[in-house]
C-alpha cells in the first residue's frame, strides 16, 4: 500500500510517498480503508520538529512514527476476532493520536480509539474535516472551561474549523 512517509524531520520535501506493508488487523482493531485524511498545522508541527517538545516526545533526532496523518474518514474493511463495535462496510471517521498513520490507503486502529460511523449523507471528506476543530474545541470547553451539561457559553467569532 501505498503512505506518506516522514523519516527526518523538515521542509515538505522530507515527505515521501512510499509503499510499505498493509496493515493486519490485531484481535481489537479494525483494519480502515482510507477515503480522505487531512493535513494540519500539527501535521506540519510534527514534519518540522518544532517547537522542539515534539522530538520529545516523538523522536529526539527523527521521527518515532514515519506514517503521516492523524484524522481520517474510510470504511471498514477487515476486523480482528474480539471487536464487537464495528462491521466490515461501516463507514468512519475518526482520528489516530497516538500512532499517526492516517496519510496511507490503510490503518489498522483499536475499535476503542476515536473512532464513529458517518452517516451515508455525509461525504469522507465532509466527516475528516470534523476532526480536528471538534476535538480542540471539546478541549477547551470541557478541559479549559470547565462547561458542563445544561450551562451554557456564547462563543462569538468562531472560525476555523
Amino acid at each position: 500500500m501505498k503512505a506518506v512517509i516522514c523519516t527526518q524531520y523538515g521542509a515538505p520535501d522530507v515527505l515521501q510517498i512510499r509503499d510499505i506493508p498493509k496493515p493486519a488487523p490485531k484481535p481489537n482493531e479494525v483494519l480502515i480503508r482510507i477515503h480522505a485524511a487531512t493535513v494540519t498545522p500539527s501535521d506540519s508541527a510534527f514534519r518540522k520538529g518544532d517547537p522542539f517538545i515534539i522530538r520529545l516526545i516523538y523522536g529526539l533526532r527523527k521521527p518515532r512514527l514515519a506514517t503521516q496523518g492523524v484524522e481520517f474518514a474510510g470504511e471498514i474493511e477487515a476486523v480482528g476476532g474480539s471487536v464487537t463495535r464495528f462491521r466490515p462496510g461501516e463507514r468512519v471517521f475518526g482520528m489516530s493520536p497516538d500512532r499517526f498513520g492516517a496519510q496511507a490507503e490503510y490503518l489498522s486502529l483499536a475499535e476503542d480509539k476515536p473512532l464513529t460511523t458517518r452517516s451515508e449523507s455525509l461525504s469522507a471528506e465532509e466527516a475528516v474535516g470534523i476532526c480536528d476543530g471538534a476535538t480542540t474545541a471539546l478541549i477547551f470547553l470541557r478541559d479549559v472551561a470547565k462547561l458542563r451539561s445544561g450551562q451554557r457559553i456564547l462563543i462569538n467569532g468562531a472560525s476555523g474549523a
